[in-house]
């Protein structure tokens, strides 16, 4: 999500008439859009604005600017630890950026949160075609913000306000437009995406009809989503995926833990045999799934039997990959609170490298199992690992690294790879056809004589 605001504020400084900057001493204007999931990116904001302090002292004309989820939780805050900054604005005034940043050549600093959103600018927020994009064949649709759960550890409803969601129609349209400018690869993202539209329409099954809606749109060749939540993962949903083709067999469901006291202690709604039990529908009805979750280590009141719960489960669940986190307390949650059964540090490391041990063995199974296959590989361009080599994803989002053939295939090509081996986080492989280039128009500037 905050990837994605970025994009749609670099594409809203350059609809303002500035071009992106070649570097930090080049810019103008420099923008901090800030998370606030966990503590060390609070310390690492402060550590760059600390290190613009004397560059601002050098050019008093630049202009810092700090907004996103941090912005929204610590809005005086900022200009207390960092006077220099030029503005700061929250979550749900991304637009008026370039407002304020005219405010604050005239008036000098300028502060501009809102404290909850309006759903109409919401529901009509800039189309993803004017954001700018890393890659320009693959975008990001924002389908809802906010968050109407209440798990203990997360800050995210109280900076993103409740569930806001955009209406079908607007999306299927953004996705036309999308795929008339060549992308062929949408994310669709929310914090919920499957409680996509109980605020506009009240059912449940909104989220599973804008799959099929999506997958219609020609032009559009994958369609990712994240995240979804467990407890709403209806059969509507997995069938939508299973019968829609330009749906991604790729499925990222957070566990969190596999205990169910600590489950409940997070206030996640389900317990893990629910957990499994929808999971186990969806890798049934689903060709080729790939899974990939989200786990917290360290959850206060953790025990050690409770922990051993979690590796069962992780090793149940034979997942290819897992973003793991370890409990950072955000003040405004319940979990804060729950000081006196905070986990020690060495204890919570321990766990860690556990943890990570079961996972890496899970993914190396299944990436060594796709050995000997041939795979759809979308390009993505030149690998950061070996500059001689091309990165791709396959259509289960996995990243594969793979020598080129006689012509360049050029990012936004398809091509059919063959999987000569599997590492736990990524593959290798040859390609043995081209399928087609990249469908989005290059630009190439024109320089004046």
């Amino acid at each position: 999500m905050n990837e994605h605001d970025s994009e749609r504020l670099a594409g809203i400084m350059v609809e303002d008439g500035l071009v992106p900057a070649v570097s930090e001493s080049d810019a103008d204007v420099i923008i901090f859009n800030t998370c606030t999931i966990r503590e060390n990116a609070d310390l690492k904001l402060y550590s760059a604005l600390g290190h613009l302090k004397a560059v601002k002292e050098r050019r008093p004309d630049l202009q810092i600017a700090v907004g996103g989820c941090m912005a929204q939780k610590d809005r005086g805050e900022i200009l207390e630890r960092a006077a220099w900054v030029d503005v700061v604005f929250g979550t749900h005034n991304i637009a008026a950026a370039p407002g304020l940043l005219a405010r604050a050549r005239s008036e000098g600093p300028v502060v501009e949160v809102f404290d909850a959103p309006d759903p109409e600018a919401n529901r009509d927020m800039a189309p993803a075609l004017y954001a700018v994009r890393e890659l320009a064949f693959a975008a990001w649709i924002t389908i809802q913000t906010g968050c109407d759960n209440t798990c203990a550890y997360c800050i995210v409803p109280s900076v993103r306000g409740g569930e806001i969601s955009r209406p079908l129609d607007d999306l299927v349209a953004e996705a036309r437009m999308l795929a008339a400018s060549g992308v062929t690869e949408v994310t669709v993202l929310g914090q919920n995406v499957n409680s996509y539209g109980r605020d506009i329409t009240g059912r449940r099954t909104l989220f599973a009809e804008l799959l099929r809606a999506l997958g219609e749109v020609e032009g559009i060749e994958r369609i990712r989503f994240t995240s979804p939540h467990p407890k709403d993962l209806r059969p509507e949903t997995i069938a939508a995926m299973a019968e829609t083709t330009a749906v991604c067999p790729q499925l990222h469901l957070p566990l969190q833990s596999g205990s169910n006291r600590v489950l409940s202690s997070m206030r996640r709604g389900y317990s893990a045999e629910r957990y499994l039990e929808r999971l186990a529908r969806a890798r049934a009805e689903i060709d080729d799934l790939a899974v990939t979750t989200d786990l917290i280590v360290g959850f206060p009141g953790e025990s050690d039997d409770e922990f051993d719960e979690t590796l069962a489960v992780v090793a149940a669940c034979e997942y290819d990959s897992a973003y793991t986190f370890i409990f950072s307390p955000r003040e405004g949650t319940r979990g804060a609170t729950m000081t006196d059964q905070f986990v020690a540090s060495d204890v919570i490391k321990e766990r860690f490298e556990r943890l990570k041990e079961v996972l890496d063995r899970s993914a190396l199974a299944k990436h060594a199992a796709r050995e000997g296959r041939r795979e759809e590989v979308l390009v993505e361009g030149p690998s950061k690992r070996n500059g001689a080599m091309l990165s791709g994803r396959t259509r289960q989002g996995k990243l594969i690294h793979f020598g080129d053939v006689g012509e360049t295939l050029r990012p936004g090509s398809l091509a059919m790879v063959d999987v000569t081996h599997g590492a736990p986080y990524h593959l290798l492989g040859t390609v043995a056809s081209t399928v087609r280039g990249p469908r989005h128009k290059v630009r190439i500037p024109l320089l004046s004589s």
